[in-house]
């Protein structure tokens, strides 16, 4: 069995733990709990360690988090060298938000990743959908990885 380690990160209130479980279908949509998140930046890097792959979400409603969302660019993808196809960002609104999918002001190297916009009231097949198409580019990559490696183990 292959498998792929995909990280979920960003800010704070961003709606990382709703849609990851949204995407497993761990459970239903409710009122917002606070996760408690490794908010420890000392742990990172063993949580960073053979991952394939970031999903950076944030809370498009939230000015500050554009912000934020280059440091966690920064820290998970371009420090452990992975490329722009294995990151996706997520500009999350959160129910009753409107769900304006506007320009976002994106700088680089952001403006360079693949942006998908989530509103699970509203097109909840939609993120589901783009999520999978990424899930399905990183399994391909691990998948001529490991095809790689066992070749040249062969010859």
């Amino acid at each position: 069995m292959l498998k792929a380690k995909i990280l979920f990160v960003g800010p704070c209130e961003s709606g990382k733990t709703v849609l990851a479980n949204f995407l497993t279908e761990s459970s239903d949509i409710t009122e917002y709990n606070p996760t408690q998140g490794v908010r420890f930046e000392s742990c990172w890097p063993a949580l960073m360690k053979d991952s394939h792959g970031v999903v950076i979400i944030f809370n498009a409603d939230i000015p500050s988090h554009l912000k934020e969302i280059e440091m966690w660019h920064s820290c998970f993808v371009q420090q452990q060298l992975l490329q722009d196809n294995q990151c996706l960002l997520i500009a999350h609104h959160k129910p009753g938000s409107g769900g304006d999918k506007g320009n976002l002001s994106l700088g680089a190297p952001l403006n360079k990743l693949k942006l998908v916009h989530s509103n699970l009231e509203e097109e909840p097949e939609e993120i589901r959908t783009e999520f999978i198409k990424y899930l399905k580019s990183i399994v391909s990559s691990v998948s001529e990885s490991r095809d790689r490696e066992e070749m040249s183990i062969i010859t």
